[in-house]
């Protein structure tokens, strides 16, 4: 049988009056691109529905057109009101600085983070995604993350985008602050971490490696 991936999205689109953000597009393409060579079945989602903004920033010039090709799929995505965890065997949180403002505090997506996790379901999140886990905690209470080994965007990494300081926090920062074991490599590099099921990627550069061990777990 197929399986169902969750991939879940930024609404998100300013940063400053001056900086607009999103989604970062390879996260999202590579990712999506992967799950579909599969023959998963995926529905993208977002903490509002419909279209998604994508940071001007994530497609350059020679942007590679299998990535391009995905943007249909973000001009009608899914509201996490209308998504249940049941429905599917994996969740992936691609990244983008919008995802740093509207996903540590959505109520659902951490019922949604809880359910898939206490369930034994794959949760994924690769670069800024992993904000999505910050507010996230399991039925006991503790931080989704607590005591276990993680990657995402590193403070060193967002000192040199130079908008660390527009952020309403530092994600490696408050990762480790949740009791998180935060283990990344050198900056720009592919770095994943995995911790049982839970599979959780640097930067852009770590995005499809990230959905490689998705794909490799669903197909255990």
């Amino acid at each position: 049988m197929s399986k169902n991936i969750l991939m879940v999205v930024t609404n998100h689109d300013t940063i400053t009056e001056e900086q607009s953000t999103g989604l970062w597009l390879s996260e999202f393409g590579e990712a999506y691109n992967e799950f579909n060579k599969h023959g998963y079945h995926i529905t993208v989602a977002s903490p509002n529905g419909g279209g998604i903004p994508i940071d001007p920033n994530s497609v350059s010039d020679d942007e590679p057109q299998e990535i391009l090709d995905t943007k249909p799929h973000l001009e009608n995505t899914k509201p996490l009101v209308d998504v249940e965890a049941d429905d599917y065997d994996a969740i992936f949180l691609p990244g983008g600085h919008g995802t740093m403002f509207d996903f540590p505090d959505n109520e659902k997506l951490q019922k949604l983070l809880r359910g898939f996790y206490e369930d034994g379901k794959v949760v994924s999140a690769v670069c800024h995604g992993p904000a999505g886990l910050v507010g996230a905690t399991l039925s006991n209470g503790d931080p989704l993350v607590k005591g276990k080994r993680v990657s995402a965007f590193t403070d060193a990494e967002e000192a040199e985008t130079g908008l660390d300081k527009h952020m309403p926090f530092l994600l490696e920062s408050r990762l480790s602050e949740l009791g998180a074991h935060v283990r990344n490599g050198a900056n720009w590099a592919e770095h994943v971490e995995v911790d049982g099921r839970l599979i959780t990627g640097q930067n852009p550069q770590s995005t499809e490696a990230a959905a490689k061990e998705v794909v490799k777990q669903l197909n255990q």
